[in-house]
């Protein structure tokens, strides 16, 4: 499993707008083979900071999401203007919290 993970800013004027469309792509995106969770918070609305979060079965899944079509349109949107600190993780040994 994939596990992506970390923040965006977003001008905080924009981010209701942002908001929304990323909503738009997170209901194909849930859809999509191989997709375990996506998902996004407002962490700090007066700065405009959102914490990503998502799990992936695999890179080809993930390689998949962000070659589709609504991927690359999203990105195109807002490229230039949802800067942040992303990371990529292996995980393995999932496990209950409390096992």
């Amino acid at each position: 499993m994939l596990i992506i993970t970390g923040y965006m800013h977003i001008d905080p004027a924009e981010v209701s707008k942002f908001l929304a469309e990323l909503k738009d792509l997170a209901i194909v995106t849930r859809q999509r083979p191989g997709n375990i969770s996506y998902n996004a918070a407002l962490d700090d609305p007066e700065a405009g900071r959102l914490l990503i979060a998502e799990r992936w079965t695999d890179q080809g899944a993930l390689s998949a999401h962000l070659d589709a079509e609504e991927t690359k349109a999203f990105v195109a949107r807002w490229q230039g203007r949802m800067p942040g600190d992303l990371r990529k993780f292996d995980a393995s040994n999932e496990r209950g919290l409390l096992d």
